[in-house]
């Protein structure tokens, strides 16, 4: 008997692991795929020669995360790769917005835009050099940050923390406006708040493209050498030292829950597997309650607040094997990992619009990555390992193009939509399409088979929106991962601080099973 169980080998999963073996544990990971990994994996599925991640590739987070770097990857052989430069987001009339790895080349791009919006940079930056590090402490934290927060507000006093808080809180447009007077910084705030579901006009996304910009600028967009699978590989062979066992091809149907307290878990195959301690559950908010623990186990106010749980976007992925580099007509595309394809912010809010409608996009805004670029070893020399993705609608009313995509993801609509996101390529690099040599389509169905938590291609455990985040993830009144269920936490990027490659959701269930074990184990000392 372990003492604990976690359910779900993704990477929060496999972090709450390490963190519980760090402590003494023993720990037993069931996952439901035939290997780890959840959203973190590469094969050589669309080219034999070419590597390709499967799901997400660029990890900031991981990177700048005080959790992955307690673990000290490095040593048991996680190497990342960098791209020349970290984003850029070229525009049809030659112009590029290039975040490059140093602060002051960015500042004279951006100058270029308009004068002062280099300046404008350096200041976002000084700031993030002042709390960047108590901000990120306090960002992956359980919710309320005590510790963490006390110590970013002793930086920031009185109304200058509350300037603060107004500017994490805009809309990135508005950030963008009163920050930049040029369309160059504009566009590297609003095209980093829309790799989450965040639209240039909602609240909070200013603050999440100002987080990602300067993660960028501090530590890159880097990527693990050899492929996405290697961040799991290492976590798995870290585990294992420890004594941890991670054992495939196990989907968990049910949480034993007996007399308020989790005691084990049920496999579809029939095998119990019981936990002296705790159980740790990697998986989303919807699938844990109600579906693996059933509602007679749960307060009647959760049900009715789960059911008001909304999920972020969907997502379409397009993989490609290119036979030579994109041919970009603006040169600082080529030299970064992660390109941002949209007309403008004007662009990304028409795209925000019509998915609000329930309508697939017609001119898809893409995060393109070039993997290549960033890690040599993705694909031969001269050649590009290559993929973009694109939001859609979670449910398909119709579509806004005039392909008649249909969003029941049938192999029609699937290559209707690959063709459209290769249109909008073209049009900044034309020639494009002649440099494929293969490519994969995943649409919202393939992802969520390859990982559950990716319901209908959601990246992020649900919406990034104000309305669910803090101590309103998953539901009001949460912000921390233990559950109704005695001995049983959740786990995944559905609880605080959500999606995002990062280890804080499973971290911070693995304290707290630690925490409550040393509360227990007072409650039976003598007086």
């Amino acid at each position: 008997m372990p003492d604990a169980v976690v359910i779900g080998a993704g990477p929060n999963g496999l972090v709450a692991a390490n963190v519980l073996a760090d402590h003494g544990w023993s720990v037993d990971v069931l996952e439901a795929e035939a290997e780890p990994g959840g959203a973190v994996r590469s094969d050589r599925g669309v080219h034999p020669d070419h590597i390709s991640d499967l799901c997400s590739s660029f990890y900031p987070l991981a990177a700048a995360s005080p959790v992955v770097r307690s673990l000290r990857l490095h040593e048991w052989g996680l190497r990342w790769s960098h791209a020349p430069a970290v984003v850029a987001h070229p525009l049809t009339d030659g112009r590029c917005a290039v975040l490059e790895r140093d602060a002051g080349r960015t500042a004279a791009g951006l100058d270029a835009f308009a004068p002062g919006d280099g300046d404008a940079w350096e200041e976002l930056c000084a700031l993030w050099d002042r709390i960047g590090a108590e901000a990120l402490r306090a960002l992956f934290t359980p919710f309320p940050p005590v510790r963490a927060g006390l110590r970013l507000a002793a930086r920031l006093r009185g109304p200058e923390g509350l300037r603060l808080l107004r500017t994490a809180l805009l809309p990135t447009r508005r950030m963008g406006e009163e920050t930049f007077a040029g369309e160059g910084g504009r566009l590297l705030l609003a095209g980093n708040a829309l790799h989450a579901d965040l639209a240039p006009e909602s609240a909070l996304g200013g603050g999440f493209g100002w987080l990602l910009c300067m993660l960028a600028q501090s530590v890159g967009y880097p990527v693990p050498a050899g492929g996405a699978g290697a961040l799991t590989e290492v976590l798995v062979r870290r585990l294992a030292e420890r004594g941890g066992t991670v054992r495939c091809g196990r989907r968990v149907v049910e949480v034993e829950v007996r007399r308020g307290r989790a005691y084990g878990v049920r496999t579809d195959g029939g095998e119990t597997v019981r936990a002296r301690r705790a159980v740790l559950a990697d998986v989303s908010a919807p699938a844990l309650y109600g579906g693996l623990v059933g509602w007679e186990h749960l307060p009647g106010r959760l049900r009715e607040d789960l059911g008001r749980f909304q999920w972020d976007f969907g997502t379409v992925k397009v993989d490609w094997a290119l036979d030579r580099p994109v041919p970009w007509t603006a040169e600082g595309a080529s030299r970064a990992g992660t390109v941002h394809l949209a007309d403008g912010v004007d662009g990304l809010t028409r795209f925000a619009a019509q998915i609000a409608m329930g309508l697939v996009p017609d001119r898809p805004f893409l995060v393109m990555g070039q993997m290549t670029t960033a890690d040599p070893s993705r694909s031969p020399a001269g050649t590009e390992s290559a993929w973009a993705y694109t939001h859609v609608p979670q449910t398909v009313a119709g579509d806004a193009g005039p392909d008649g995509i249909s969003g029941a993801w049938t192999d029609g609509d699937r290559q209707r939509m690959a063709d459209r996101v290769e249109e909008v390529v073209e049009r900044y690099a034309p020639g494009f399409r002649a440099t494929v040599l293969a490519r994969r389509v995943l649409a919202p169905p393939a992802l969520e088979a390859l990982d559950a938590n990716l319901h209908g291609g959601a990246l992020n455990g649900g919406t990034s929106a104000l309305h669910q985040q803090l101590l309103f993830r998953p539901v009001p009144g949460a912000g921390r991962p233990g559950t109704p269920v005695r001995g049983l936490y959740l786990a995944s990027a559905s609880a605080h601080p959500g999606g995002g490659v990062h280890g804080a959701p499973g971290a911070n269930a693995a304290r707290a099973a630690l925490r409550a074990e040393r509360v227990d184990l007072r409650r039976l000392r003598p007086l």
